[in-house]
């Protein structure tokens, strides 16, 4: 389905049911899951939808680096996913404002409590990498999902973007390019792998 197509269903599904459903966004890395559920909520007045990003439960660099998984970071082995499913779960029965950590690229690393789940928002993008996975402590996010949805992006458009992501938070041009074709690549390869178990896919690429 189109980005508009996918718009119209989350109209459908607010307009149709009062409880609080929770829509996984699940893409490879530098595919746009940020974006795209910055431009559905763009679409809907303020307190209806709300976004939940699975990249704020990071472990925090002193962990990986203790545990010696700083140069995997981003790897499904590398998040909080008991905070992480604890929160969906929370969300899930709502009835009240709920908090959740936002992570900041600039500093890499997560700031505790800065987000906010109003408690009249009817709908929860949750955006990540291993919404899907039934491995590494990932298996009981799907349960918690009303919906799936696998963004769908040319590997080559897709790497060029995570590219330049790198270089503008930091890294050298060569850098970045290593790690987008190294950790990057590894775990988008596994992403890729769950692709099958998303309720349906949302095409970004371009028309012919």
């Amino acid at each position: 389905m189109r980005i508009e197509d996918f718009i119209a269903q989350i109209n459908e599904l607010i307009n149709s049911t009062s409880a609080r459903k929770l829509i996984g966004i699940v893409g490879k890395p530098g595919a746009g899951k940020s974006t795209i559920v910055e431009i559905i909520k763009s679409h809907f007045p303020q307190n209806v939808i709300s976004i939940v990003s699975m990249d704020g439960f990071h472990l925090s660099n002193e962990i990986l680096e203790a545990t010696g998984k700083r140069e995997r970071k981003g790897a499904p082995d590398t998040f909080d996913q008991e905070g992480f499913i604890a929160l969906l779960t929370h969300l899930k029965t709502g009835g009240e404002d709920i908090h959740f950590p936002i992570f900041h690229r600039e500093i890499e690393a997560a700031i505790a409590d800065e987000g906010i789940v109003p408690k009249e928002v009817k709908i929860v993008l949750v955006e990540g990498n291993y919404l899907l996975s039934t491995e590494f402590g990932w298996e009981g996010v799907r349960d918690l999902l009303s919906a799936s949805y696998f963004l769908d992006l040319e590997d080559s458009v897709r790497l060029e973007r995570l590219i330049a992501r790198h270089i503008k938070h930091g890294k050298s041009p060569e850098a970045a390019r290593a790690w987008s074709l190294g950790s990057d690549e590894s775990n988008a390869r596994f992403i890729d792998s769950t692709r099958h178990l998303a309720t349906a896919a949302i095409n970004l690429n371009p028309a012919i």
